[in-house]
C-alpha cells in the first residue's frame, strides 16, 4: 500500500453544508441566520465582547466607590526585629543589601518600622523611618540616614 492509495473509511467524512444555495438545500433563503436583526445582516459584525446591544453596559451600572491615588508611593516594609536577627553589629544597611539578603523584593522605596527591639548599633539607610524605629536605632548607638529620591 502506498501513501496516495490511502482514503478514509466510507461514511467517515461528510461534505460541508453549502448555505444560501436555494430553498431545497435546507439552508437557503436566510442561510441559517434567522429573520431580522444585527446578526442577520451582512458586513461588519465585529463588536467588542462587552457590547450589550444598547443596554446600559455593566461597568456603567455598578456603583463606584472611593478614590485611587495614581501618585501613591508604595514602600517595602522592614521591621527592626528583622534587622536585629539578620545583621551583625555596626553593619551598614542599604536597600541594595536588604535585596541581596532577600528581605525585600525591589529597592524603589524602603520604610523601616519599629516593631521589635534592637540591641546592636547599626547604620541604616532607607527612604523613610517611623519615629519609634528612628528612636530605637539611635538609642542602640546606631545611625539613621534618609535617602532622598
Amino acid at each position: 500500500m502506498r501513501l496516495h492509495e490511502l482514503s478514509p473509511n466510507p461514511g467517515a467524512t461528510k461534505e460541508k453544508k453549502r448555505i444560501g444555495r436555494g430553498l431545497g438545500s435546507g439552508k437557503g433563503r436566510t442561510a441559517g441566520r434567522g429573520q431580522k436583526g444585527q446578526k442577520s445582516r451582512s458586513g461588519d459584525r465585529n463588536l467588542p465582547p462587552f457590547f450589550e446591544g444598547g443596554q446600559t453596559p455593566f461597568l456603567m451600572r455598578i456603583p463606584k466607590r472611593g478614590f485611587k491615588n495614581p501618585n501613591k508611593k508604595e514602600y517595602e516594609i522592614v521591621n527592626i526585629k528583622t534587622l536585629e536577627e539578620r545583621f551583625e553589629a555596626n553593619a551598614e544597611i542599604t536597600p541594595e543589601v536588604l535585596k541581596e539578603k532577600g528581605i525585600i523584593h525591589c529597592t524603589s522605596a524602603v520604610k523601616i518600622l519599629g516593631d521589635g527591639e534592637i540591641t546592636k548599633p547599626l547604620k541604616v539607610k532607607a527612604h523613610k523611618f517611623s519615629k519609634s524605629a528612628e528612636e530605637k536605632i539611635k538609642s542602640a548607638g546606631g545611625a539613621v540616614e534618609i535617602i532622598e529620591d
